[in-house]
């Protein structure tokens, strides 16, 4: 059984209180954010004891604790619950750069807590079948890689607040990317970049508007990652992994498309169940994406974000 504290309640945070609602072997403890208002309101909409600070949610009666914060926020808190022997679940990106990040696996690793990453793709059938029919060859040789994503508006509608939007935190490059830089690295290795672009607004304290990256997989595949936002069209994200017998896109996340030479796509919607992330945590699964990996995924992230 798990039993979870909750440290920050923005709208990724609420969702999680979502999620766990509907887990059968998780007991959602206590709940922290210093904002009192926000705090107050999720507390008593989903019936949550409220804690006042960190260490009280990190010496209450729990075994995990999710760490919902800014990134800049993740290496404190993580250092304070492995010293005090509490499992970590950690919103992506795993830091606010490689060097704090570096800092939370030392610190897991000697205090020997379990660890994820809250990278929900891992958990979603749609991305098990596809990953299944690349393996066993459904699509040939892979020949090349592409991740395409506009974004009309950034910070997105309805993920408002001042830190999603700034350059010290925010940006899709930290935000959406890191979900398909760990997705591809399971599928295909370790990846290198050979050329990158990003741009950058007059503000200063503003996140990137654009980027164009250029890379290559263990195995020598091509990769292209593009990423623009505020354009005149609606929100559109697109993994797609080319085969010499067929091409395999993941659209919006998690709907998943097959197309062959001289045909028109095709929807794939049967799929095998999965477990979800909040099972494998209490089965102590090692198909988890752990701190050590969410460090790779962040030298992905740190060396895009150099102009």
């Amino acid at each position: 059984m798990i039993s979870i504290g909750i440290i920050g309640t923005g709208i990724v945070g609420e969702r999680i209180i979502k999620q766990l609602e509907q887990e059968h072997h998780v007991d959602i403890k206590i709940v922290f954010d210093p904002q009192t208002e926000r705090l107050t309101q999720i507390s008593e909409t989903y019936g949550i004891p409220m804690a006042k600070s960190v260490e009280e949610v990190l010496h209450s009666d729990i075994n995990w604790v999710y760490i919902a914060t800014p990134p800049a926020f993740h290496e404190e808190i993580a250092e304070r619950a492995a010293s005090a022997g509490i499992n970590i679940l950690c919103e992506k990106p795993l830091a606010h750069n490689v060097e704090g990040g570096k800092a939370m696996v030392k610190t897991v690793q000697n205090n020997r807590v379990q660890t994820a990453m809250h990278f929900p793709l891992m958990y979603k059938p749609a991305i098990r079948e596809m990953a299944k029919r690349i393996k066993e060859g459904d699509i040939g040789k892979i020949v090349r890689i592409e991740l395409q994503t506009f974004f009309p508006d950034w910070p997105r509608l309805w993920q408002q607040n001042p830190w999603i939007g700034s350059r010290s935190q925010g940006g899709f490059v930290r935000e959406v990317f890191p979900h398909y830089f760990q997705l591809m690295h399971r599928l295909f290795g370790a990846l290198s970049f050979t050329s990158h672009h990003i741009t950058y607004p007059e503000q200063a304290d503003k996140c990137e508007t654009g980027l164009i990256a250029h890379g290559l997989t263990e195995a020598k595949i091509p990769f292209l990652l593009t990423g623009i936002s505020n354009i005149g069209q609606k929100e559109l994200l697109q993994f797609k992994v080319y085969g010499e017998q067929g091409v395999l896109t993941l659209e919006n996340w998690t709907t998943l498309y097959k197309s062959r030479y001289g045909e028109d796509r095709q929807l794939i919607e049967e799929f095998e169940e999965v477990p979800s992330l909040f099972e494998e945590m209490n089965n102590q699964s090692t198909l988890l994406v752990n701190f050590e990996e969410g460090l790779i995924v962040q030298r992905y992230i740190d060396h895009l974000l150099m102009e």
